[in-house]
């Protein structure tokens, strides 16, 4: 009896065996393939459904302007050069006051989200401070840092600092609220200070909530040096945008929100590839769940 029982179930237990990890890797790059030209797909039939409806009379250039056009603003911008100079020179004064603001917000609000998540008094003291300074519309601190420092690079990162802070330290924050107090107390018995603690437990646990800040963190320093240009500023995309926007240049609107998006997009890409290098302790069956679709 005990036989016939066992025969049957071989079949079955063999099926549910893990699949080789040639195989994981294949379906990988095939659902890749798939996703980026799913994605080229779409691209080709907005950009080219926009140009068509341009060229056919149902949208306005002036108002909306037109693929092509774009293309050729941004050729000119590429040889020729802007207003205001060369566009790479833009760029770099651009991406100088985002990545300034994105380091000193980021380190600014891992510190204090893990010192006030770690200690109850303090975040009961500054929170309603925290919220308070939080409510305040970002434009209108824009507008008061040009006032306070000036046209140049400290007003955008000052800006791009504040815009950076707030998430990466509800973060930090919350995330050191969520480890797990089994883990600390353990450490504690062990011998460990109130630093390794923080260091080897803490700081390990909210690491996963503080990388998942950097991926809108880096897009809100963009964003802030952007609006600190278009409110005063003597170089950088923003005032490229700006300028188009004063001589009713759609398209010089639109190049300038394309090559922003082209380096938010490469930022993007570099904090993937570190968040991938730096967890890979993570189970095997996190790092795959985009192809098994669990």
């Amino acid at each position: 009896m005990s036989a016939q029982v066992a025969g049957p179930q071989a079949p079955a237990a063999a099926a549910k065996a893990p699949e080789p990890h040639a195989s994981i890797r294949a379906r990988r790059v095939r659902r890749r393939v798939i996703l980026n030209l799913a994605r080229l797909a779409l691209v080709v039939v907005a950009v080219g459904g926009w140009e068509l409806l341009v060229r056919a009379g149902h949208i306005d250039p002036f108002f909306w302007g037109q693929p092509s056009g774009v293309w050729d603003t941004l050729k000119t911008w590429v040889t020729v050069g802007t207003p205001q100079g060369s566009l790479a020179e833009q760029i770099l004064v651009t991406l100088q006051e985002a990545v300034y603001g994105f380091a000193i917000g980021v380190t600014l609000g891992v510190v204090l989200g893990i010192a006030l998540g770690r200690n109850a008094f303090l975040a009961d003291l500054f929170s309603p401070f925290i919220k308070v300074a939080n409510s305040i519309p970002r434009i209108v601190l824009g507008a008061l840092f040009v006032l306070a420092f000036g046209f140049g690079l400290t007003s955008k990162v000052v800006l791009a600092v504040v815009l950076v802070f707030f998430g990466v330290f509800f973060n930090a924050f919350q995330g050191t609220r969520e480890v797990d107090r089994n883990l600390i107390a353990n450490a504690r018995i062990l011998g460990a200070s109130r630093w390794q603690t923080t260091r080897q437990v803490i700081l390990p646990s909210a690491f996963t909530w503080i990388l998942a800040s950097l991926h809108i963190s880096f897009g809100f320093a963009l964003i802030g040096a952007v609006v600190g240009e278009l409110l005063g500023a003597d170089k950088g995309m923003g005032l490229l945008i700006r300028s188009s926007q004063n001589n009713f240049q759609v398209n010089g609107v639109l190049a300038g929100m394309v090559v922003i998006a082209v380096i938010a997009l490469a930022a993007e890409a570099l904090i993937t590839a570190l968040e991938n290098r730096l967890l890979r302790w993570r189970p095997s069956t996190t790092r795959t769940a985009d192809v098994t679709g669990v």
